[in-house]
């Protein structure tokens, strides 16, 4: 056990970067999400263990995990960080002024179709709101409203909401197909998913709601989807489409950003279930904190669709 002299160098940020090492398993990856380098990270990690006086974290070439004391101070240190932000945010708002920081979950055709315009106009209106965006696949997104790990979150709308959870309209986002212009099927005004079915596809990480939706559906007309290339990104995806790698179905939000040039033919996706739609979600509150619901409010208010 370390000194009580040693204890005190522990700071809230090293016990931040050690949640999110814990849940990523993985420092390298926990790095990229605190936009910190890896060497600094570990340091930050071999400190703190140092001054608790255990190892928390078993290391390995494939990633780390918890030592039966890190799993303790997991869950100590999650508490530790919600009661600090807690205790922040309610100062904050006691000032009369909208102010402090709204933590915002967002998927990624959020945040590259609706959010940079809309966090801007916010932010000339409320210039004391930081805003700590967070990029998660639309599943991530809705449980860390659940569990209040974020204050808003908007992602693409999910069929079942939880009862704990308000939802409301943000944008709609339906889904294109995006391929080669000298492709054979650039010929046609739209597109139906048999159609893209007969193609090789580029295809984004497993487990988001897009990804999700393709492979039911493809189950449901009984045929597997070609796959020649799996990617991460909207950015990466309609890039490999745009060099003759397969064709790719992306929101509307993506296919302006990344496949707006001469190099791509985007197509409307001509099925029922491409009427894809965002929405804003929030764990159900008595009463929020005045820059929260300034947030919800400005979302809200200048939806699309």
């Amino acid at each position: 056990m370390a000194p009580h002299g040693h204890l005190m160098r522990i700071d809230p940020y090293s016990l931040e970067l050690f949640l999110v090492v814990a849940r990523e398993g993985s420092i390298t990856r926990a790095a990229r999400l605190e936009h910190i380098a890896p060497s600094a990270l570990s340091r930050r990690i071999a400190d703190l263990e140092e001054s608790i006086g255990l190892p928390l974290l078993i290391r390995s070439p494939v990633g780390v995990e918890l030592t039966e004391a890190g799993r303790h101070a997991f869950v100590r240190a999650t508490q530790l960080h919600d009661d600090l932000q807690s205790l922040a945010r309610e100062v904050q708002s006691l000032s009369g002024q909208v102010s402090g920081t709204v933590r915002l979950f967002a998927n990624a055709s959020a945040i590259v179709g609706f959010l940079p315009e809309k966090l801007k106009l916010f932010q000339a209106r409320y210039p004391l709101v930081q805003i700590a965006l967070t990029e998660r696949i639309s599943d991530e997104v809705l449980r860390a409203c659940i569990e209040d790990r974020t204050d808003v979150g908007v992602c693409a709308a999910l069929r079942a909401k939880p009862s704990g959870v308000e939802s409301w309209h943000f944008a709609d986002d339906p889904l294109m197909v995006v391929l080669p212009p000298d492709h054979e099927l650039s010929v046609k005004e739209s597109l139906t998913f048999e159609d893209v079915l007969r193609y090789p596809l580029v295809t984004l990480q497993a487990g988001g709601a897009l990804d999700q939706a393709l492979r039911e559906r493809a189950e449901a007309n009984h045929v597997s989807l070609q796959v020649s290339v799996t990617v991460n990104s909207f950015d990466a995806q309609c890039r490999m489409v745009g060099v003759g790698l397969g064709i790719g179905i992306v929101p509307r939000s993506a296919a302006s950003a990344f496949a707006g040039t001469g190099n791509f033919a985007r197509r409307h996706l001509n099925e029922t279930w491409g009427t894809r739609e965002l929405h804003v979600y929030a764990l159900r509150k008595s009463s929020r904190l005045k820059a929260v619901q300034a947030l919800i409010d400005a979302l809200i208010s200048t939806a699309e669709g």
